[in-house]
């Protein structure tokens, strides 16, 4: 809002048509955090696997309340708890959009590094960086899994299958190759984060730390059976054909 932090603000009936508008996107942000906290607190007082279920369940539950009254206030319909206009777009406009979602989260995940970064330090930053890739890596192969309707066990197919479904598959170019009967290797050979400080003229972002953390959390989230190596990651020397890759092994 432009108003005076000293002045008295009116009531909500009253606000400006922006500053209504406004109010309500806050209000679908704080529901996001609300949701997120206690998702994170359901984590630490039950653990991460038991919190996974949880949230699957509530999420399922949430979104078709969300949506139906959504719809009902804005006068669309739902279809099998889809906004029908969402189902009206053409497949190269959803696709579009899905491409567009995956930035706004890369956004978003960038901008809370460099606020913890300008606040208080690389090393912090980096801390949280990769004690959130932790959680969220275990969150996404959870989603994805249950979304593609994998088995429990599903192998390195499974993997293969959920890695096309991640975030950033849509923004970054990525590749896997059959390595073995046992083994694939999956490469990111074009990442938006590090093309665009090659095109500023700065060095690799050194991620492999975080790398460590989300490449194996996610691969184990598919299946437990599945063991991680780095073929190379920043600060790692690596070729021109690709950022990081990483090794992934299915042991029985």
């Amino acid at each position: 809002m432009t108003a005076n932090h000293n002045a008295e603000l009116p009531p909500l009936e009253d606000l400006t048509q922006e500053d209504l508008a406004r109010y309500l996107l806050s209000m679908l942000h704080r529901m996001n955090i609300h949701h997120t906290l206690w998702f994170r607190e359901t984590e630490h007082q039950l653990g991460m696997e038991r919190a996974l279920d949880i949230l699957e369940e509530v999420t399922e539950q949430s979104s078709q309340i969300e949506i139906q009254r959504l719809g009902k206030a804005l006068g669309f319909e739902v279809h099998n708890g889809i906004p029908q206009p969402l189902l009206d777009l053409p497949r190269e406009k959803l696709l579009e959009l899905a491409g567009e979602i995956g930035k706004n989260w890369l956004a978003m995940d960038g901008l809370w590094f460099q606020a913890i970064e300008r606040a208080y330090g690389m090393n912090d930053a980096k801390r949280c960086n990769d004690s959130c890739w932790n959680r969220f890596s275990q969150v996404e192969a959870h989603m994805i899994k249950r979304f593609l309707n994998l088995p429990e066990k599903p192998g390195l197919a499974g993997l293969k299958q959920a890695l096309g479904y991640r975030m950033y598959s849509r923004i970054n170019k990525q590749s896997v190759i059959d390595e073995s009967p046992t083994s694939i290797i999956f490469q990111m050979n074009d990442c938006r984060v590090q093309s665009a400080r090659q095109r500023k003229g700065l060095a690799d972002y050194p991620c492999k730390s975080a790398g460590l953390v989300e490449y194996s959390r996610f691969a184990w989230g598919i299946d437990p059976r599945i063991r991680t190596e780095c073929v190379g990651c920043p600060p790692d020397e690596h070729p021109q054909e690709w950022f990081c890759a990483w090794r992934f092994i299915l042991e029985e």
